[in-house]
């Protein structure tokens, strides 16, 4: 481990300059609407959790203040603040002021760094209208201030501090560069937990300053107390799995705990970054569980052992977390959170392999459990492929094996088309009319869909209309997901605005969320948004909120206002020029902000917790769209 007094000027290394932040902000932090705002907390944030993860903060303190900035302190070793070599300037300035300057770049100073790309300091000064530095060292405090990249003061020392050490950073987004300044307490609430589970013994303090809320994120299980946190809403099965094992500076780290649900949680984490698509260190794992239990079957199953179980036979009602840290993560996929370093699929399965093992012949009754749940949805699994088998029977008069009820579009590139999913006969034959044949398929769903939630599997994919949706669509589901044979480039939701209405949708967002959460991810699923109202004064006005409703009938002065009571309602002129016409209809974008925190709502609501139901409901009915 690097010392103190190792840890200086030379300890940050300079890869290129900082041009080009405030051009293509996007480039850097994904956005510049809230997801990239919120992403300068983390940026500043894992610069304070890669100074735990070298043995050297134990606290960080965040807040939210009343002038529109955000403060990250911690009691690390306080950023350098002796002369660069090369720039001539203080370390500080250079961490601040280049692109790619920084310790995680020197392996000496950082063995593992939780940022992926080195360029957090330096893109929060860039794209903050002024940013305060102050840093605790060698027994003296020194400050300095920023705006948008440059430094308008210099380093100067203003004060001493005894034996405290540590950096204090407080910023403010730049108004010209974001299109929102307001902080989320919820999302960085999020993410803060995580972050304190993934790291044992790190403790995280947030505040909001505006609100006056703060809270205290600590987590000396880690591992083990964040499955049983994704475990809260639900019946568990056996108390967590959990082992560790380091090799050099490769660290693996797994919880796991089985549920009485149908469903299947493994969330991947990279040096505390959520890989939201998977990749090696989460397939070693994958790959080790299902063989251990198949293992386990053929040495001591009896009038099992013949039955060998598939992959979603044996995660079915898993809850685990894997996480790994790497000294060099490789990251790949549409959202660059996909690890894709060979070495750690094998090194992890290797791992797991032996620590199953050795658990389930330890724990007996546990591993009883895990099979006679896994033994259940492999029979489920060949009932549903009989029925889905029946189904593709009555199918076989359909064009190639498309669902009968589907009115496909005529363009041949994905990227051309989208389909609506319509509850109702009557709202399906007005989108039929309404629709552009070249790019616009309808599938019209009977009523609401199998609540996916409480049914298993096997149940699920024997639903005739899921399996419509599914065949659809394209992709398959589970292990035989397949985004390249995606048939539209939209999917589109669309039910009437009222309360049945939101009932579908969330029926058919959970069945996206835990069936094919890939596209969600992808970006491929919407929202309609059919108006509210008609507003007619020399011609129609339509109005899609009870807010706008009143702003609308004040301008034109008129009360003569139609309720739209569903899609079916409407003619299909109505139709194409409120909700489908790509050139003045509103769609809303479906995506995942927090794979965790999404899990946990889908759970609660659409569950059999229902105190947590009702709790949640209390928590948020004044931020919810009502239909009165």
């Amino acid at each position: 481990m690097v010392t103190n007094k190792d840890y200086g000027a030379g300890s940050i290394k300079v890869l290129e300059g900082l041009e080009g932040v405030r051009r293509r902000p996007a480039m850097y932090i994904g956005s510049t609407s809230k997801e990239g705002l919120h992403h300068l907390v983390y940026e500043l944030l894992d610069n304070s959790v890669d100074e735990a993860l070298a043995g050297y903060c134990s606290k960080i303190y965040v807040s939210i203040n009343a002038d529109g900035s955000v403060t990250v302190k911690d009691n690390g070793r306080g950023i350098p603040v002796d002369i660069h070599a090369q720039f001539k300037i203080p370390a500080v300035q250079v961490a601040l002021t280049k692109l790619h300057a920084g310790g995680k770049f020197d392996k000496d100073s950082y063995a593992i760094s939780g940022g992926l790309h080195g360029v957090g300091m330096s893109c929060v000064n860039a794209l903050s209208s002024k940013l305060l530095v102050e840093i605790k060292r060698a027994g003296k405090v020194y400050k300095q201030e920023y705006s948008r990249g440059a430094a308008m003061t210099k380093l100067v020392q203003s004060g001493t501090c005894g034996d405290e050490t540590g950096t204090t950073m407080t910023f403010w987004p730049d108004e010209q560069i974001f299109s929102t300044l307001i902080f989320d307490y919820k999302i960085l609430e999020s993410r803060f937990r995580e972050v304190a589970f993934l790291n044992a013994g790190l403790e995280i303090n947030l505040e909001d300053k505006i609100q006056g809320k703060k809270e205290k994120f600590l987590a000396p299980g880690g591992l083990m107390e964040f499955v049983k946190w994704i475990n809260k809403s639900k019946e568990v099965l056996h108390k967590p799995i959990y082992f560790k094992k380091q090799e050099g500076t490769t660290v693996v780290e797994v919880a796991v705990q089985y549920n009485n649900s149908y469903r299947e949680n493994i969330f991947g984490f990279v040096n505390t970054i959520n890989t939201i698509e998977g990749g090696t260190h989460v397939s070693g794992f994958k790959t080790a569980l299902t063989r251990v239990i198949n293992d386990y079957i053929k040495k001591k199953g009896g009038a099992n052992n013949k039955i060998v179980l598939t992959g979603d036979d044996a995660r079915e009602g898993i809850s685990a977390i894997v996480s790994v840290k790497i000294a060099e993560p490789q990251f790949e996929g549409q959202t660059k959170t996909k690890l894709g370093n060979s070495e750690v699929k094998g090194f992890v399965d290797s791992i797991a392999t032996v620590a199953l093992g050795e658990f389930f012949e330890e724990n007996p009754s546990v591993i009883k459990k895990i099979v006679d749940k896994a033994m259940a949805s492999a029979k489920a699994r060949l009932a549903a492929k009989k029925a889905r088998e029946l189904v593709r029977r009555k199918n076989v008069f359909s064009l190639g094996g498309l669902p009968g009820k589907l009115a496909d579009c005529s363009a041949k590139k994905k990227e051309e088309s989208e389909i609506y999913l319509v509850e109702g006969d009557s709202a399906g034959g007005s989108a039929r009319q309404a629709r552009n044949k070249e790019m616009q398929a309808i599938l019209p769903l009977k009523g609401k869909i199998l609540n996916v939630e409480k049914a298993n599997a096997a149940r699920a994919l024997s639903s005739e209309e899921i399996t419509n949706m599914i065949t659809a669509i394209g992709t398959g589901v589970g292990e035989q997901f397949d985004i390249d044979k995606l048939r539209y480039n939209k999917i589109i939701l669309m039910a009437d605005a009222d309360v049945d209405g939101e009932h579908i949708t969330a029926l058919l967002l959970t069945f996206f969320f835990r069936f094919m959460p890939q596209l969600i991810e992808n970006g491929n699923v919407f929202a309609a948004m059919p108006p509210l109202y008609r507003v007619r004064k020399k011609k129609d006005h339509y109005v899609y909120s009870e807010k706008e409703l009143k702003k609308v009938c004040e301008k034109l002065n008129t009360t003569n206002v139609t309720r739209f009571k569903g899609l079916g309602e409407m003619s299909s002129t109505q139709l194409w020029d409120t909700t489908m016409n790509p050139k003045t209809r509103k769609l809303k974008k479906i995506y995942i902000e927090d794979a965790v925190e999404a899990d946990q709502v889908f759970s609660m609501l659409m569950g059999d917790d229902v105190q947590g139901r009702k709790t949640f409901i209390t928590e948020n009915a004044l931020n919810a769209n009502l239909d009165i």
